[in-house]
């Protein structure tokens, strides 16, 4: 399938990993004259592509706090590797390039451009139930491709430009968000920068392609049932879903499918989502839900020892799919790393019922899209046809007509019953080890939502056998690169914390970073 042009509207010690990122950025800036360069705000030299790739979003606004950078010359950096390089992976289906120059031009008048956590930060945002006002979302949906500017951004991605990013565009999507690749009939196909054949995942593909392909150090991303985790772990990136109500869903809706649905980002490094957590985490004003905060910030952990930790090791997934022998390999690796980390891990077998898990799931998807569906045809003042939906979104709209309001409650019921157990299993153990996903990165087309139902549920059950777990239960996950297949293509593997456990997850991520660190990335 051609790809679509957009459209026009459009460590034990962390004192060494921390010293790690100061030469590098030391020696770029030395190499390439950026102090000197970068001292005068409007009228320096652009940034190199290869100076844009070196930079991660800590190093960006560290810059730009001290003058070295400005943030309008990293906005044209990123525009200009996604020129260079969404042709090849259609990434990026939306470009918002007026109204983020704009937004530069508020601020350098109120001169307010140099200040804020994530200053002069360029980010994309999901095209997936995420506003940016005066900008269109499509949900991926031809029903929805001439929806009306948002009246209001989401207040995740207010919070993010509160503190200095500057969103000049959107990611792919599947139709919906409804499956583990980012294909659509109304944008095409997202690719893979590390094999362009292959799926980038979904269904925050379009985040996880646009990161590992450097057009931006971070992108904002949605997971519902392993839409952060999935991807990060086939484009080799890192993707944290956090736990239920950390981050906020809105204004006005304050949860996503009872709360199984939370937006975050996928990152090429540890420090750089804590960052980005401790930003949009927090309680949202009206919104009944919420995570307790830490006392202190998520990057502040980075700096503490992650201890001996008890990891129970998951092998079997929840769909009885069988692992792929790169994938299993991975996992053994891994388990052998942390041992030699000295955490003790032992083999953990999960009693969950997967009837319960995702039949709960599915209901409350099906009721969810349904209302979203209900509200658009009364916008548009019509019925919604098969013409307007691929067909297996098609399937998930006539199942949710079925689901009553008693089966509405008793998933809710699911959601704490299974969030309980899953909690009761940390008594025992402080993460959870286990795959990402039971496959490899598939072929694009695999799984498509544009082809018969049996063929979709047949293909999806190894991409689907791990994350559904952690949205329904509620507790934080995170995917990390740890490992490649012989092939040359990214295998993530997923740690799993206790409700309000980012921290634990953190600690240890940041120790198997500095252990053995992943910042390489594909050339596209």
């Amino acid at each position: 399938m051609p790809i679509p042009a957009a459209t026009p509207e459009d460590s034990q010690t962390p004192e060494g990993w921390q010293r790690r990122h100061v030469l590098k950025a030391a020696a770029l800036a030395a190499g390439a004259g950026l102090l000197g360069r970068y001292a005068s705000a409007a009228g320096s030299s652009a940034v190199s592509p290869s100076e844009y790739l070196a930079l991660d979003a800590t190093d960006m606004a560290r810059a730009v706090q001290k003058g070295e950078l400005t943030p309008e010359h990293l906005l044209a950096a990123a525009m200009a590797r996604c020129d260079a390089v969404n042709p090849k992976v259609n990434a990026v289906n939306m470009r918002h390039d007026e109204y983020a120059q704009a937004l530069l031009k508020t601020r350098r008048a109120a001169g307010a451009s140099t200040t804020g956590a994530l200053a002069g930060v360029p980010i994309l945002l999901k095209d997936l139930n995420t506003y940016l006002e005066g900008t269109r979302t499509t949900n991926g949906c031809r029903l929805f491709k001439d929806a009306p500017p948002a009246p209001q951004t989401s207040t995740l991605i207010a919070r993010y430009q509160a503190a200095g990013a500057v969103p000049f565009g959107k990611t792919a999507c599947p139709e919906f968000g409804l499956t583990t690749t980012t294909e659509s009939l109304l944008w095409g196909q997202t690719r893979n920068p590390w094999n362009l054949a292959r799926s980038a995942g979904g269904s925050s593909g379009g985040a996880a392609s646009a990161v590992a392909a450097g057009i931006v150090p971070v992108a904002h991303a949605t997971d519902g049932g392993g839409s952060i985790r999935i991807p990060a772990s086939y484009c080799g990136v890192v993707g944290l879903k956090p736990t239920r109500y950390r981050t906020p869903s809105g204004p006005g809706k304050y949860e996503g499918w009872f709360g199984a649905s939370v937006g975050n980002v996928v990152s090429r490094n540890i420090r750089d989502m804590a960052l980005f957590l401790d930003v949009g985490q927090g309680h949202e004003q009206g919104s009944p839900y919420w995570a307790k905060p830490l006392v202190r910030p998520y990057i502040e952990e980075l700096g503490t020892a992650a201890g001996r930790l008890r990891i129970g090791l998951v092998r079997d997934s929840l769909t009885s799919s069988p692992l792929d022998p790169a994938v299993a390999k991975v996992l053994d690796d891994t388990a052998r790393r942390l041992s030699a980390m000295g955490h003790n891990v032992e083999e953990l077998r999960l009693n969950i019922d997967p009837r319960q898990l995702f039949g709960a799931h599915g209901s409350v998807i099906g009721d969810a899209l349904l209302t979203l569906v209900h509200d658009r045809e009364q916008a548009l003042g019509r019925a919604a046809t098969a013409d307007d939906f691929e067909r297996i979104t098609q399937v998930v709209l006539d199942n949710g007509k079925k689901v009553t309001g008693e089966g509405l409650y008793r998933a809710r019921q699911s959601f704490e019953s299974i969030g309980g157990y899953m909690e009761q299993q940390f008594d025992t153990f402080d993460v959870i080890l286990s795959p990402v996903t039971a496959n490899v990165t598939p072929q694009l087309g695999l799984l498509s939502l544009n082809q018969p139902w049996d063929s979709y549920a047949h293909n999806a059950m190894g991409s689907a056998a791990f994350t559904v777990l952690a949205n329904v239960s509620g507790q934080p996950a995170i995917s990390l690169p740890v490992g490649m297949s012989e092939n040359g293509l990214p295998i993530g593997m997923m740690f799993t914390g206790p409700l309000g456990g980012e921290d634990v997850l953190l600690r240890l991520s940041a120790q198997i970073e500095q252990d053995r660190p992943w910042a390489k990335l594909p050339t596209v």
